[in-house]
């Protein structure tokens, strides 16, 4: 399922097609679909049996025209440089388009991490992280969890960090656990803001979320929250999956139920009497929305001939390629876009951020409150241009607002040698 689609190659398309729309230069455009650097670098580490491994790091710092580039670290064996000069494109996007202050970076190991121990990860990430001292800071460039990573990460390479710059700066990294630092609300941030773009999208639609039915595919941390709070709205969801395959029910799950089956079994296979389904049979099952929350390029332009879904928010980065987005487009599907859709996370790890740099602390219900301004307010600014400018799509829509801004930072600064 377009396993061959290039993520960067996507990245780059999806800027083209908004670019169309902007009075921007195109040295400036070029220049915006290239990272500014990145970091690629061979870690060797020590095993529980002595011996040495040596895997690929990456760190892409792709504009810092906005603010510090900001963006996660995963762990997987899919990573490539590609995948991550992607994936830190997409974050200056979604960073511009809910206006944080924030460009865009990311990194990722090329590892299964459920094949190493706990001090081994632990000797890997200090590795890592001892790599990207130079680069990264409160002010420079702030890493976050990604696929495979959260706090237990996040507190290794703060106090490594802090340990060789011999300093206290809560605020290098974000997505740290509560007593280092961490911000209230973080954990269910993505799926949080996930909820809010398909709750708005479907009030914009004049629907009734409550009557609408829901597959979600992934069912890590993003998927399995937007699943309990669309829960929580009255929506039924029907169908959830992670990577060993998927189960249905007609009647609706029990979303929490269903996250802690995963949790002490591993997966969500085998759940009650649900029916056991594939990936692809729930990404075209004929549902009101659909949410995407794994990995990205799970629909291509042959898959998204076969989706029946009204309305797709992309929880995930990049799920959708864009011959898939011509497809979708085309038949009248809605797509919200992940750099808008998933852009809870890095608003959140923004308020981490502050409170850090603040040295304050702000409860849940403020965290919630400002996530929920932040992203109506974006929704509305998505929707005031699609609309008015007569744009082919939401997505369209939310990179136009993106670089528009990304652009008019780097006119303003001016360029120079």
């Amino acid at each position: 399922m377009g396993d061959e689609a290039n993520p960067y190659e996507s990245l780059k398309e999806q800027i083209d097609d908004a670019a169309v729309y902007l009075d921007a230069d195109e040295g400036v455009i070029e220049r915006l679909k290239n990272p500014e650097r990145v970091l690629e670098t061979n870690l060797t580490f020590e095993r529980d049996d002595g011996s040495l491994e040596t895997v690929r790091a990456y760190r892409s710092q792709f504009n810092g025209d906005r603010g510090p580039y900001k963006g996660g670290i995963r762990y997987h064996p899919g990573v490539t440089r590609d995948e991550v000069k992607a994936l830190s494109g997409w974050m200056v996007y979604k960073c511009a388009v809910v206006d944080i202050p924030y460009g865009g970076g990311k990194g990722g190991i090329a590892v299964e991490p459920a094949e190493y121990s706990t001090d081994e990860l632990e000797r890997l990430t200090r590795g890592f992280a001892t790599e990207l001292r130079p680069l990264i800071g409160e002010d420079r460039d702030i890493p976050a969890p990604d696929v495979n990573t959260g706090q237990r990460e996040m507190n290794w390479i703060k106090d490594t960090y802090e340990t060789l710059e011999n300093t206290t700066a809560p605020g290098v990294i974000t997505g740290k656990a509560l007593d280092s630092g961490g911000s209230e609300g973080r954990v269910e941030a993505t799926g949080r803001s996930t909820m809010l773009a398909a709750r708005e999208t479907f009030d914009w639609l004049d629907r009734d979320v409550e009557d609408a039915t829901v597959a979600v595919q992934g069912y890590g941390n993003a998927g399995s929250v937007a699943a309990a709070l669309i829960d929580d709205l009255g929506a039924s969801v029907v169908a959830v999956s992670d990577s060993g395959g998927g189960i249905y029910d007609p009647d609706g799950l029990d979303t929490r139920a269903v996250k802690d089956y995963k949790i002490e079994t591993g997966a969500v296979s085998g759940y009650g009497d649900a029916e056991s389904i594939t990936n692809e049979e729930l990404l075209t099952l004929d549902v009101d929305l659909l949410v995407p929350a794994a990995l990205e390029n799970a629909v291509d332009a042959d898959l998204a001939t076969d989706l029946e879904a009204d309305v797709v928010v992309e929880a995930a980065n990049g799920p959708l390629t864009p011959g898939a987005d011509d497809v979708l487009t085309e038949r009248g599907t809605w797509v919200v876009p992940d750099v808008f859709a998933n852009a809870g996370g890095v608003t959140v790890s923004y308020f981490e951020w502050v409170q850090n740099r603040q040295r304050f602390h702000w409860t849940e219900a403020r965290v919630n409150e400002e996530l929920e301004r932040v992203i109506t307010g974006a929704f509305e600014e998505i929707v005031e241009t699609y609309e008015s400018e007569n744009l082919p799509n939401l997505r369209t829509a939310a990179y136009v607002v993106a670089l528009r801004r990304v652009v008019d930072a780097y006119e303003q600064g001016g360029n120079w040698p």
